[in-house]
């Protein structure tokens, strides 16, 4: 990974403030994005140390190519608009989410935050500058040649895949058999409660099921279903992760939960504000990054 020794230090003696901390988090009313993707949605920009620029941590999102062909132009930015960016399913909750966890990030830990997150391919160069990796909605994901042997390269190195938001057992058969693609040598296996992902930050005593608010409105159920999904089948949310030698987390698997939902719509309704985004997402969100910085 091409980050600094003074960011490495940084991060190993990173405080982050008391747990308590989440619940001081004000309730903003904002609408869901329908507008161009420089637009920041009323989340303010704040300064990072001229300095050192790039000594800080970056929301990282992968722009992937799917079963339908659909990759998109480019990446490194979140400039121009959704159709002339050919989106597929990986700019799901664009440009919210990534805005308002990069926000609360910086409001609830001393980790240096970067205000601007960016978009990245996993057969970039670009890629390894970036430690901590987010991958959304892999229910149709199918990864290219070039995607495999890149994302293989950086999790062996030291970097760190969040996946997120799919739901059921054909949604999670796709992201296997790709996943299986790149490491055909381990298994996802289900995280324990205790792990340190779940309790380094913020101590959480059930692994958080977070629905989209519509969901939680129309139906007041913690889960959604997608086609042909049963509800057996996406009742209970499952953590699973994939480990390096050394037993470090490499890719986080969270299925049949969307955190991001938890990120994107904290301003939509005050309700699952204070029950998805205070509660959990926000929680287990700065649990992941904080593990993944510091292991």
């Amino acid at each position: 990974m091409r980050i600094s020794a003074r960011y490495l230090m940084m991060l190993g003696l990173v405080v982050v403030t008391a747990a308590s901390s989440v619940v001081a988090m004000q309730w903003q009313r904002r609408g869901n994005w329908r507008g161009d993707m420089d637009e920041r949605r009323g989340v303010p920009v704040w300064d990072v140390q001229e300095s050192f620029p790039k000594d800080v941590f970056t929301f990282a999102r992968v722009q992937y190519s799917d079963g339908y062909g659909r990759y998109g132009y480019g990446g490194g930015g979140y400039g121009g608009s959704r159709s002339s960016r050919g989106w597929g399913k990986w700019a799901t909750d664009l440009p919210d989410s990534d805005l308002n966890f990069s926000l609360r990030l910086h409001q609830l830990t001393s980790i240096a935050v970067n205000p601007n997150p960016e978009i990245v391919t996993l057969d970039s160069e670009e890629v390894f500058d970036y430690p901590f990796l987010y991958l959304i909605e892999p229910g149709l994901l199918e990864f290219r040649p070039e995607e495999i042997e890149g994302l293989r390269k950086y999790c062996l190195n030291g970097g760190f895949l969040m996946v997120d938001d799919f739901w059921g057992n054909d949604e999670w058969d796709n992201f296997y058999f790709q996943i299986k693609r790149v490491f055909p040598d381990r298994e996802p296996e289900e995280v324990p409660l205790e792990h340190d992902i779940f309790q380094c930050v913020y101590p959480l005593k059930e692994k958080p099921q977070i629905p989209s608010v519509g969901a939680a409105w129309r139906y007041g159920i913690t889960w959604e279903s997608r086609g042909r999904h049963s509800e057996e089948e996406v009742r209970t949310p499952h953590y699973r992760a994939i480990y390096d030698d050394a037993q470090r987390i490499m890719v986080f698997i969270c299925h049949n939960t969307d955190l991001g939902d938890g990120w994107e719509e904290e301003g939509v309704d005050p309700d699952y504000f204070q029950e998805f985004s205070v509660k959990k997402s926000y929680p287990l969100g700065i649990n992941i990054v904080t593990y993944a910085m510091t292991h």
